[in-house]
Order: C-alpha cells, then sequence, then structure tokens
C-alpha cells in the first residue's frame, strides 16, 4: 500500500508542471484525486495518467480566480468523496506577458492575479476546511516561491499575491494550533516548468529543479509528515 492510501488529494494547476507531477505522484501512492485546471484536454490527459495506475478521479476544468469555478470544483469534489484529506493550492498566474515594472502595470492586473493566487486558494481553503476540522485531520499545502520574500524586477505582481498567500498561511496555522490540521507554505525552488521560463527566459534549464524530484520531496507532506513550522524550502526537505 502506499503511503497515501485511503486519503483524498486535491490539487489545483494540476494539467502540467509541479501540479501534474503531484497528481501522478499521488495516484502512484494510493490517494484518490480531485484535480483542476483551465485547459480540459491536457487535464484530462493527467487524469487518464492517474487511473492508469489504479486511482479514482473527477477532473474539473476551472478558472480558480472565479468564485464561481472554485465552488463548483470544491462541490464536485465532495460530492463525488465526501470530504478531502489533503488540499494543495498549486495553481498560480505570474500576470500579464511580458512582465511590466510596478510603475507601468495596470491595477487591474493586479486585481486578477489577487483573485487567482490569493482568493482562489482562501475559497477553496475555506470549502474544505470545515470537514477536515469535523474530523480533526487535514493537510494544507500552498505553494509559495522565494518571490514572496524577496523583490525581482517584473515579477511585483506575483510577489505581492504570494507574500498576501504567505501571509494567511501564518496567520491560518495560529488558528489551527490547536487542532490536528496543519496548513503550511511550501517554496519549490526554482524548476524547469512553462511559468518559470516565462518569467525568466534566458534561465538555463540545467540550473533548475525537475518538477518530479520535487514532487518526491513533498509527497511525504501529504501523508502528514510535516516539519515544524508553517513554511519550508523543498530543498531542506528529506
Amino acid at each position: 500500500m502506499g503511503i497515501l492510501s485511503g486519503t483524498t488529494v486535491m490539487i489545483t494547476g494540476a494539467s502540467r508542471g509541479l501540479g501534474r507531477s503531484l497528481a501522478r505522484g499521488a495516484a502512484r501512492e494510493g490517494a484518490s484525486l480531485a484535480i483542476c485546471a483551465r485547459g480540459g484536454e491536457a487535464l484530462e490527459a493527467v487524469a487518464e495518467e492517474c487511473r492508469a495506475q489504479g486511482a479514482d478521479v473527477v477532473a474539473v476544468v476551472s478558472d480558480l480566480s472565479r468564485a464561481a469555478d472554485v465552488e463548483r470544483f470544491a462541490a464536485t469534489t465532495l460530492e463525488r468523496f465526501g470530504g478531502v484529506d489533503v488540499l494543495v493550492n498549486n495553481a498560480a498566474e505570474l500576470g500579464p506577458l511580458p512582465l511590466a515594472h510596478l510603475t507601468d502595470a495596470p491595477s487591474s492586473a493586479l486585481e486578477h492575479v489577487l483573485q487567482a493566487n490569493v482568493l482562489g486558494p482562501l475559497r477553496l481553503t475555506q470549502a474544505v476546511m470545515g470537514g477536515m476540522l469535523l474530523r480533526n485531520r487535514g493537510v494544507v499545502v500552498n505553494i509559495s516561491t522565494d518571490a514572496a520574500l524577496i523583490g525581482f524586477a517584473g515579477l511585483g505582481l506575483y510577489s505581492a499575491s504570494k507574500a498576501a498567500l504567505d501571509a494567511l498561511t501564518r496567520s491560518w496555522s495560529a488558528e489551527l494550533q490547536h487542532t490536528a490540521v496543519r496548513i503550511i507554505s511550501v517554496d519549490p525552488g526554482d524548476m524547469f516548468t512553462e511559468m518559470h521560463m516565462a518569467a525568466d527566459p534566458e534561465a538555463n534549464p540545467d540550473d533548475l529543479f525537475r518538477t518530479d524530484d520535487v514532487a518526491e520531496r513533498l509527497l511525504p507532506m501529504l501523508a502528514g509528515r510535516l516539519p515544524a513550522g508553517d513554511r519550508v524550502e523543498a530543498a531542506n526537505l528529506p
């Protein structure tokens, strides 16, 4: 039996990158899966990969910047599985490309990035947290970035959203301290993904982590083997 046998794992942004690697890894470890992404064809391809490993999978095309899509994803998942043991808030947006400096970035772009990267995870976590608290077990992993802590030219909108997500994580962790439910931010490091290459086209792929390798470090966390604290770098995990 895998380390996630008997659990239901919910992963956003699962059609590519780290989300896809986590979905495939969780399926291999015995989890039932609820996955979402905006691209239906790519999402269904990942779902089929996971089903081929024996996983029960529900795949919902969703844009998490839209409250109605968050509600539909949560409702579909809870109807199918009854509850969620693990939520990975992985989906995120950089902002309009090419990336603009803050002096030139329209405020409407920040509004959209905050909807996708902060309000989407907040709403989805709220939708499943009640069940976790009733069962007094559960794990929420919010995928963060070093850009939440360090300023990078052109990444101001993305950085602001991830800093806000980290702040929510810290506050929620404090509120959950007397329960068996955990919430934690994870900085996966610089990975070879479409998003990273869009943010830094000059990056050398050989210098970047592979998403499958990062996912392998994170899978024990999904099984409840979490480090102390409310934020961790994947590179520091065993």
